[in-house]
């Protein structure tokens, strides 16, 4: 697969010599700018979804007028992040 190059973007100096101390051993302002775009698609990507699933939640309760408890949901998000923890207190 050919690559594509992202445009140019013009910064300040500053901010050019504080991207360049914080680089790590190795780590190419290429691979750190790549690194950065890809993190913003995910981030983007999550809100969106997000914000979908809240839509649907509020067409499907303006359409059928049930709704979950407050505290049903947050038990059910306190579960989640329970589950998450243990989950990652487990690897190596």
């Amino acid at each position: 697969m050919k690559t594509a190059v992202l445009p140019q973007v013009r910064v300040a100096p500053e901010l050019r010599a504080e991207l360049d101390s914080i680089l790590r051993e190795g780590e190419t302002l290429s691979g750190f700018v790549e690194a950065s775009v890809r993190g913003a698609l995910e981030y983007r990507r999550v809100q969106e979804a997000f914000h979908a699933r809240g839509e649907a939640a509020l067409r499907r309760f303006r359409r059928d007028g049930v709704a979950r408890p407050a505290g049903d949901v947050l038990a059910a998000l306190r579960g989640n992040l329970e589950a998450r923890r243990k989950q990652l207190k487990r690897r190596p």
